[in-house]
């Protein structure tokens, strides 16, 4: 297909077509002729995939250069395409580091879920940093509600991993659905949360309000 006719089946501009292909992006079109090139449905798709990173998942160009790399290279595995995808998102970068009781608190965690995690999982400095804000509020009753988040976190990590395993014959297929369930689930999982916390609101909020004080007149004292 034309360039034209790529624009146009992935809402993509032609000279956003050519951006992408010159970053490394998108693979150069094949050549049919003097002057002449052709797409094909994998330029679609990879369109598809790089405007959702860029456009849903927020991501700086660099970083969306970093993970199709990984997907595309096959002597990647599919934890290492995980983990450039976890890297890609936006994080503390610039950042002070977490303190170290906000560290041992969310290892102590990992460890009670019984999780595997290898040494440098961004998302541990990440949910230390959270720790830190916590108690910088003067809120460690919070940490009572690590367990459960931790235990919403692992259903929401199987979902996403639910799709790669039957994939796993497809290489590529795989490392796409890692991808895109690390970066786009996380603004479905934080639109969906939104959503969710309307509903428990409302099904949890009191029937009846606290009755009002009424304003009584003070007698006047004799003169």
């Amino acid at each position: 297909m034309r360039i034209s006719e790529l624009a146009e089946r992935s809402g993509t501009a032609p000279a956003t077509i050519k951006f992408y292909v010159r970053e490394g992006l998108l693979p150069p079109a094949e050549k049919t002729g003097y002057n002449q090139v052709s797409y094909t449905e994998e330029h679609v798709r990879r369109l598809h995939l790089v405007r959702a990173l860029v456009d849903v998942g927020g991501l700086p160009i660099a970083r969306v250069r970093a993970v199709v790399a990984a997907v595309d290279d096959p002597g990647t595995g599919l934890q290492e395409v995980m983990g450039a995808a976890q890297r890609a998102l936006p994080g503390r970068e610039g950042a002070p580091p977490p303190s170290p009781s906000s560290l041992a608190a969310v290892e102590e965690l990992v460890r009670a879920q019984g999780w595997a995690v290898l040494d440098g999982n961004p998302g541990v400095a990440q949910a230390a940093a959270v720790l830190d804000g916590w108690v910088a509020m003067g809120r460690k009753d919070l940490f009572d509600s690590l367990p459960e988040y931790a235990r919403a976190a692992e259903v929401v990590a199987r979902a996403d991993l639910a799709r790669v395993w039957p994939d796993a014959a497809d290489r590529d297929r795989s490392a796409e659905t890692v991808v895109v369930g690390t970066v786009l689930g996380d603004a479905l999982v934080a639109g969906l949360r939104r959503i969710a916390q309307e509903h428990v609101a409302r099904a949890t909020r009191p029937t009846t309000r606290p009755a009002t004080p009424t304003a009584t007149s003070t007698p006047e004292e004799p003169s």
